[in-house]
C-alpha cells in the first residue's frame, strides 16, 4: 500500500521506547519493526513480555498488575480467554472472571487504544492545534457533499485528499456544484478536522440522522464503529447515497465500496477513494430537486491539543505541572463518552463541565463527548468560554490563549490525555494516581465507554458516570466495579444520576487529592 509515512517523528519516538534500534536505519525499516511489535501483541500465541505495556506503562503501575496477575499474554488470547471462561459452565467464580476483565481491560487500552494511537500518528502525523467550524449550520448547500463517519482514518485520508484535489474538484464543478466538501461524523470526523484542512465535524453518532435530514448530504462514508443502521432509513428519504467501506460494518441497502473480508485489496485504497468520491458527484446530479434546510448554527472551536502541542507551547510539562501544583488550575479531568439515551441528549456532559469549571479545574475531552463542547463554545478562547471559568482558570487561560477545554481529538486519543496526565505527574515527581485528576464519561452507553473508563482505572484515576453500567444483575460485580478495586487499583467508579452533583463529586475528590499531596 503506497501511503506515505507522515508521522516520522513519532515513529522515532516510539521505536526508541520500544528499544527498536533507529541509527543508520530507513524510515521504512524502523515503521515495520514498530508495526511487527504493536502486531505481535495483538496476536501472541504464547506468554511473553506484552511491549507496548512494557514501553508505555508506569512501572509502578506494572508492578501493581503483576501482582494482581492481570498482566495480558495478547489481545487475541485474552478476548478469546473471555469468551471462554463465560461459556455455558465453564467459569463459576466471579472474582476469575473480573480478573479477566481487567486483562481485557489491558489489551483495550495498550492494544486498542494506545498501539492504535501509536499506529494513526506514525501513519498519518500527529495533527496540530488549528480552529475548525462545528455544528449542522457549517453544512454548504450547492455543494457536493460528502460525510465520513467511524474510525477507519487511513481511507478517510485518502478519500479527502482525492475529494479536495483539482481533478475531482473540476469534476464536480463540470456536474454543477461548486465544488466538495467534506464533513465528519463521530471519529472519523474528529481523527480528519485537525489532519486535513477544510474537514467541518457535524455531530456525534447519536445524531447522525440528525444530520442526513437536513437533506444536504450527497454520500455518507460509513466505515466501522458506531454506524447506526437507522441511517440507512433517513438517507433513503433523501436520496443519500450510503457507502460501507469495510466488511466488518455492512448496512442493509447499502452500497459497498471498499475492502474486502482479507484486505487483499487494501493496496487499491486510492482507486477506492476515487470510486467513492466519483459516486458522490453521480449523487449530487441525481439530487437535484431534493429540499435542504441547514440550521442557522455554526461555531469556531480549537482544536488538535496533543503531548507534542503541549510541550511546543509551554516548553515542557513543568509549566503546567507548577500551576496545577500552586492552585491556579484546581485539577485535570479527562472527559470522554459515547451519549445515552437514557438521559438528556449531551446535557450531561454539558452540566458537569459547567461545575468543573467553575472550580478552574481544566478539561482534556476527545470522541463522541467532546461534540457538545465544541458546538456549545467551551473550545474557545473567547467570553463565551471564560465566562464559565473560575477566575484563576479564566487568568490562565487568557494569559496563554488558550480555551479551558482541551479538544486532543477522536477515541483512541485518550491515549494524548494519558500522555499529558503522565508527562504532568513524571515531572512533579508523583504517580499518576496521586496526582488530581480524574476521568469522567457522564452518557456512556456501550462497551467501549466502560473500557475507556477501566483503561483509567487501571493506572489508578477514579472514574466518573451519570448512568449505571449494564451490570446490575450481579451485586458482587457493581461492588467489584465500583468500590473493591480502590485498595488494588488505587480508584473506584462513581455514579451519580445527577450530573451537577456528579461534578461536585469530581471537585470533592480532586480537592482530597490535593490535601494528600500538600498542594491546599
Amino acid at each position: 500500500m503506497d501511503v506515505p509515512i507522515i508521522g516520522e517523528y513519532k515513529i522515532r519516538t516510539m521505536a526508541k521506547a520500544f528499544g527498536i534500534p533507529t541509527e543508520n536505519r530507513p524510515m521504512k525499516e524502523i515503521a515495520i519493526d514498530l508495526a511487527d511489535v504493536l502486531l505481535e501483541d495483538l496476536s501472541r500465541t504464547e506468554p511473553d513480555v506484552y511491549r507496548t505495556i512494557k514501553a508505555c506503562a508506569p512501572p509502578e503501575r506494572q508492578q501493581v498488575w503483576e501482582e494482581m496477575d492481570i498482566l495480558p499474554i495478547s489481545a487475541y488470547h485474552e478476548v478469546f480467554e473471555a469468551y471462554h471462561k463465560s461459556g455455558c459452565a465453564t467459569d463459576g467464580d466471579w472474582e476469575s472472571i473480573m480478573k479477566q476483565f481487567l486483562r481485557c481491560g489491558l489489551v483495550f487500552t495498550f492494544s486498542g487504544v494506545v498501539g492504535t494511537s501509536i499506529a494513526t500518528d506514525s501513519l498519518l502525523g500527529v495533527g496540530d492545534r488549528t480552529t475548525a467550524k462545528t455544528n449542522v449550520g457549517a453544512l454548504k448547500e450547492g455543494y457536493v457533499n460528502i460525510a465520513v463517519h467511524g474510525h477507519l482514518p487511513v481511507l478517510v485520508k485518502e478519500i479527502v485528499q482525492t475529494g479536495y484535489s483539482e481533478k475531482f474538484q473540476k469534476m464536480a464543478k463540470d456536474a454543477g456544484a461548486k465544488g466538495i466538501q467534506f464533513y465528519g461524523i463521530c471519529c472519523s470526523g474528529l481523527s480528519a478536522m485537525y489532519r486535513y484542512a477544510g474537514v467541518i465535524p457535524l455531530s456525534n453518532a447519536v445524531s447522525a440522522e440528525m444530520v442526513l435530514a437536513t437533506g444536504a448530504l450527497d454520500l455518507w462514508v460509513a466505515d466501522v464503529q458506531e454506524v447506526y443502521p437507522s441511517i440507512m432509513d433517513v438517507a433513503n428519504c433523501f436520496k443519500t447515497v450510503v457507502v460501507t467501506t469495510h466488511d466488518s460494518g455492512r448496512l442493509p441497502g447499502a452500497e459497498h465500496i471498499g475492502y474486502d473480508h482479507h484486505h487483499s485489496n487494501i493496496e487499491q485504497t486510492h482507486e477506492i477513494a476515487e470510486r467513492i468520491v466519483t459516486r458522490a458527484i453521480e449523487s449530487f446530479q441525481n439530487r437535484k430537486g431534493i429540499p435542504v434546510s441547514i440550521p442557522p448554527y455554526e461555531i469556531e472551536a480549537e482544536v488538535g491539543f496533543s503531548v507534542e502541542y503541549v510541550c511546543k507551547h509551554f516548553g515542557s510539562m513543568k509549566p503546567l505541572a507548577d500551576k496545577l501544583k500552586n492552585g491556579e488550575i484546581l485539577g485535570i479531568v479527562n472527559m470522554v463518552g459515547c451519549n445515552n439515551p437514557k438521559v438528556i441528549y449531551e446535557k450531561a456532559i454539558c452540566d458537569v463541565a459547567d461545575v468543573l469549571l467553575k472550580n478552574n479545574i481544566l478539561i482534556l475531552t476527545n470522541g463522541c463527548a467532546s461534540f457538545p463542547l465544541l458546538k456549545m463554545g467551551y473550545c474557545q478562547t473567547s467570553e463565551l468560554a471564560y465566562q464559565r471559568t473560575g477566575e484563576k482558570l479564566r487568568k490562565f487561560c487568557e494569559e496563554e490563549n488558550l480555551p479551558p477545554v482541551w479538544h486532543v481529538g477522536e477515541c483512541i486519543d485518550n491515549t494524548r490525555s494519558s500522555g499529558i496526565f503522565g508527562g504532568i505527574a513524571q515531572v512533579a515527581g508523583k504517580k499518576i494516581y496521586e496526582m488530581p485528576y480524574a476521568f469522567t464519561s457522564p452518557e456512556w452507553s456501550n462497551e467501549k465507554g466502560i473500557d475507556a473508563a477501566l483503561g483509567f482505572r487501571l493506572m489508578g484515576v477514579s472514574s466518573y458516570h451519570c448512568v449505571e453500567a449494564q451490570v446490575t444483575g450481579s451485586q458482587k460485580v457493581m461492588e467489584f466495579l465500583k468500590y473493591s478495586t480502590k485498595d488494588t487499583l488505587g480508584s473506584v467508579m462513581y455514579v451519580d444520576v445527577e450530573p451537577v452533583a456528579l461534578g461536585e463529586k469530581i471537585v470533592e475528590d480532586i480537592k482530597a487529592k490535593r490535601k494528600a499531596l500538600g498542594w491546599e
